[in-house]
C-alpha cells in the first residue's frame, strides 16, 4: 500500500509540479519571467472585464434591459 502513495507523490513532485519548480529557481535570475503565469492570468482577466464591460453597455444603449425593481420577485 505505501508503494502506492510513493506512486502518487513521485507524480507529484517529480512530474507534475517541475514546470513550477522551474519557475522556482527562475526568481533569482528574473522576476518577471518567474510570474508569467499570474501575468496571464491578469490579462486573461482584464479582456474579460473589457469584454463584459463593453457587453453591459450594448444592452444599457439598446433599452433591452429590464431595470424595473419589480423585476426580480426577491425584491418586491
Amino acid at each position: 500500500m505505501t508503494a502506492f502513495f510513493e506512486g502518487i507523490q513521485y507524480l507529484f513532485v517529480n512530474i507534475l509540479f517541475a514546470p513550477l519548480d522551474f519557475l522556482r529557481h527562475l526568481e533569482p535570475i528574473t522576476w518577471f519571467g518567474a510570474n508569467t503565469i499570474n501575468w496571464i492570468f491578469m490579462i486573461i482577466c482584464a479582456s474579460a472585464i473589457v469584454y463584459w464591460i463593453k457587453q453591459l453597455r450594448l444592452f444599457d444603449d439598446a433599452g433591452t434591459e429590464n431595470q424595473d425593481t419589480t423585476a426580480h420577485s426577491f425584491l418586491k
